[in-house]
């Protein structure tokens, strides 16, 4: 008889335990996607210096010869202090979706954004790399791997088929001989610096005033 009055009384608690917790879970579902909500609100509505910076820097984009909807999802990502998800950027620069994701596949390859995951949302979401010198360095690797590596190629390639009988050749020769040396000279500068740590960097930029003085020291008038 003991037994069968406790059976009861350990379902009824157990019961209880449950509704609690799945009273809980739902005021938790509740709450996230009011904050989601009010993330999103929060998210689209752009200061006027926000504004300013993001039109600006899709217009530095294009003098860049990069895509001006490109340099502005970069701007709105860098600004944002949350991972915003593409239709959160479509929406707050009135751009079309498909644009937003080439976009965002654009940066992506540059390496200066990340995909983060925000709990309770299955977007893929995105933020910007916050440390602008490494941001600038891998700028500065993507474009010289468009474009400085294949001008490379091309001198190379220019200089190993000129025709040492062609008179005309000659003349080209030196000219060709002086840019590859030029932009060879920059490349291997340009390695050198890229090896060094951000912060190391910083150091030497900052110094140089100094490393100017003493260039100049002993130098005749």
């Amino acid at each position: 008889m003991l037994g069968s009055s406790i059976a009861p009384a350990r379902y009824s608690y157990t019961c209880k335990l449950a509704d609690s917790a799945s009273k809980q879970l739902v005021a938790f579902r509740q709450y996230f996607r009011y904050k989601l909500k009010y993330r999103k609100t929060l998210m689209i509505r752009l200061s006027p210096v926000m504004q300013k910076f993001i039109l600006h820097w899709g217009e530095m984009g294009s003098r860049w010869g990069i895509n001006r909807t490109v340099a502005q999802v970069y701007a709105l990502l860098y600004l944002s202090p949350e991972p915003l998800n593409a239709e959160d950027i479509a929406k707050t620069l009135s751009v079309a979706r498909s644009n937003v994701s080439t976009s965002l596949r654009e940066l992506q390859g540059w390496g200066i954004i990340r995909v983060a995951h925000v709990l309770g949302d299955r977007r893929d979401h995105f933020t910007a790399t916050t440390d602008v010198w490494q941001t600038f360095q891998r700028i500065l690797d993507e474009r010289k791997r468009r474009e400085v590596d294949p001008t490379l190629e091309v001198l190379n390639a220019c200089v190993a088929e000129l025709d040492e009988k062609d008179s005309r050749d000659k003349y080209v020769r030196q000219h060709l001989l002086d840019l590859l040396d030029f932009f060879a000279t920059m490349v291997s500068l340009y390695d050198e610096v890229r090896r060094l740590p951000s912060d190391r960097l910083r150091q030497i930029v900052k110094l140089r005033g100094k490393m100017r003085k003493l260039l100049t020291m002993g130098r005749s008038d």
